[in-house]
């Protein structure tokens, strides 16, 4: 039987004047975005609405507004038919609340955290991060291991499309790891503009403030499976959903693998929640011949 996903997009989708229509055109969407507000702490809602690409680019701003354009677009789907779900780093909470794991409450507090967790992170420990193109990911993997050894730290962080893989750590490891990359054949390996080397190790002194807020939280069973990034399959238990949910900030993106895995246990059709249309295209470079959409 052909299933149906739901995949919600991570950091990076954001844009000015994002979640705006929604808010506009939907009680729904104006209920929540109010509430937000109120939980966040300041006018997240203003800042999406009316503020700067600059303003977006503020981690602490970038992870919950794109949460809750995600979030707030999928509550507005009046038939929403969720056979699995999954996201893209930060993209994984969206899916979680989808999915009935997550009150839209509980999430946004985590998201909150996490963005701030990760940010004192950033400041602690600089790095920042690389995307790697037509370079084969075990040659890919060898070079970061390699660099590694040496001293620096390089790991692999985004596996997103076939020919496609982001790599994260030190700012001296990165730019060594460039170069290496271009001679071992990449046809591009350029530098990121993020404010740190996400899902490295460089992120471990994030961990253990959100490792402390996720296991006090409340995960419930979910309506359907979340394909999580760490292990790139479909998950239901939720103590183990919260144990790959604190893996995530260390460890890999496997989002290629994870695509495979839906479309191995019968998802035909994708429906991207959320700012931009980042997931559509890599899925279509997954699965060729998978029926994508988006809702935003």
């Amino acid at each position: 039987m052909s299933k149906h996903a739901y995949v919600f997009p991570g950091q990076g989708s954001q844009f000015p004047g994002m979640g705006k229509e929604l808010y506009d055109n939907n009680p729904i969407a104006k209920e929540l975005f109010e509430k937000a507000d109120d939980i966040i702490g300041f006018k997240i809602s203003d800042v999406m609405f009316n503020g700067t690409a600059e303003d977006l680019k503020q981690t602490n701003v970038t992870q919950p507004a794109v949460f809750l354009h995600s979030v707030i677009a999928f509550k507005t789907i009046a038939d929403a038919r969720t056979d699995m779900v999954a996201g893209h780093s930060l993209g994984e909470f969206s899916a979680l609340v989808a999915n009935g794991v997550l009150t839209f409450e509980a999430a946004l507090k985590l998201v909150a955290i996490r963005a701030s967790a990760m940010q004192k992170a950033c400041d602690l420990q600089p790095g920042t991060m690389a995307a790697v193109l037509a370079l084969a990911d075990e040659k890919v993997e060898e070079i970061c291991a390699e660099i590694t050894k040496e001293g620096e730290i390089v790991v692999a962080a985004n596996y997103n499309c076939p020919g496609q893989l982001v790599i994260s750590g030190s700012a001296k490891g990165i730019e060594i790891a460039c170069e290496r990359m271009k001679a071992a054949g990449a046809k591009r390996a350029l530098p990121l503009p993020v404010g740190g080397a996400f899902h490295s190790p460089l992120m471990a002194p994030a961990k253990e403030e959100l490792e402390q807020a996720i296991l006090a939280t409340e995960f419930k069973n979910p309506i359907a499976p979340v394909y999580q990034n760490v292990v790139a399959q479909a998950v239901t238990d939720p103590k183990a959903i919260q144990q790959n949910l604190i893996a995530q900030l260390t460890g890999a993106v496997k989002w290629t693998q994870s695509v495979k895995a839906m479309v191995a246990d019968g998802a035909v059709s994708f429906t991207e929640v959320g700012p931009g249309k980042v997931l559509q295209g890599l899925i279509a470079k997954i699965e060729n011949g998978a029926i994508t959409d988006g809702i935003n």
